[in-house]
């Protein structure tokens, strides 16, 4: 928490921290808008709004704590939902949102033709609100707000309506998105929040803390490289020579909740003595998955909370899993990230994933 001393010395926030919004001017991301959020605990994001408000850099202190792809930050490309051109504008960070109507590989079927991941992450927002903290009244909440929308004339219409909030003086973000059917029929949807973390949080030896029943997703437990019934995955590893190209494994975890049917899953560093926690419900999000992919110079893993495992539309319709929201319906979604050196509150949270922090 932030102490006190700073009473009665500062004249504006933004000495201690706040929301600064910009404009990227240069490379792939030109004419990108920006904001950049400084918690003032060594906390500091980067905010895509062009890009569904997802999450790129990310630190904490000195610590890079996300991964970024050779691309980084590129300007949207809102009708790139077509096979796999997802993976041309995918520039990691520590968070990209996937859906709203699909999640998995390209697909086709009587209901369209879907690209991989959906194409919010390619769309910008309407921003709504930007509230500063404001130290005269003691208030140290900050938030930003805004709209994206995923239509089409004549079918189905969904908005994504997020807020990104912190408090000076907390290591959190927290993130509350409300998925709206705007249409007039039924619309298939599915979330699936794509974590990416990097060096130097992410070395060898960093654990990857998760609990629950758990698959590989090619389902074979004795020939999968990573998540085999020999190999501990739990630990990151240095750089593969397999995973170079499109070398990567991934499970699929059904995550345990606490009483409060609270979900933690996260990283630590015993090297940095920081880890990254993040939290959300099981009703709300009711799966896990691992992504790991260890290629030379694309060194990376991903914690990636989800309403359906990345099995596209199609097989989660005909396994009578696929979300439909009725005309007007809402759904509500809550993820929390903390960054923390605390060394209690590590040692509860390695030990056991389930406890409330």
């Amino acid at each position: 928490m932030l102490n006190q001393s700073w009473i009665e010395k500062v004249s504006n926030a933004a000495q201690l921290g706040g929301i600064e919004t910009s404009v990227l001017d240069n490379g792939l991301g030109r004419g990108t808008r920006i904001a950049w959020i400084n918690t003032g605990t060594g906390l500091r994001y980067k905010v895509v709004l062009d890009r569904a408000m997802d999450i790129a850099d990310a630190f904490y202190n000195q610590y890079s704590l996300a991964w970024l792809s050779h691309s980084g930050i590129t300007a949207a490309q809102p009708f790139s939902d077509k096979g796999i051109n997802w993976l041309r504008t995918f520039g990691g960070g520590l968070l990209t949102t996937c859906g709203l109507s699909h999640v998995g590989g390209p697909e086709s079927d009587e209901y369209g033709e879907r690209g991989l991941h959906g194409n919010i992450s390619n769309t910008a927002a309407e921003i709504e609100s930007i509230i500063q903290p404001d130290l005269s009244i003691g208030k140290m909440e900050m938030s930003i707000t805004g709209r994206m929308r995923e239509t089409q004339a004549l079918g189905p219409s969904l908005e994504l309506k997020r807020t990104i909030s912190g408090k000076l003086g907390e290591a959190k973000i927290s993130i509350k998105d409300e998925i709206i059917n705007k249409g007039n029929s039924p619309a298939p949807h599915m979330l699936l929040y794509h974590c990416n973390f990097g060096w130097p949080l992410v070395d060898e030896g960093t654990d990857i803390i998760w609990d629950g029943k758990w698959k590989p997703r090619d389902g074979d437990i004795n020939t999968n490289r990573i998540f085999g019934k020999t190999n501990n995955f739990h630990k990151c590893p240095g750089p593969i020579d397999e995973h170079s190209g499109r070398g990567e494994e991934a499970a699929f975890i059904d995550i345990e909740a606490n009483e409060e049917g609270k979900c933690n899953c996260g990283l630590y560093n015993s090297q940095l003595g920081i880890a990254v926690i993040i939290r959300f419900y099981k009703k709300q999000l009711p799966w896990l998955i691992n992504w790991q992919h260890w290629g030379k110079n694309e060194y990376v893993t991903g914690l990636e909370p989800a309403t359906n495992p990345p099995i596209g539309q199609a097989k989660a319709r005909k396994q009578n899993e696929l979300i439909l929201l009725a005309p007007g319906e809402t759904k509500t979604y809550d993820l929390e990230f903390e960054v923390t050196s605390d060394k209690k509150m590590i040692k509860q949270f390695v030990k056991n994933t389930t406890i409330a922090l």
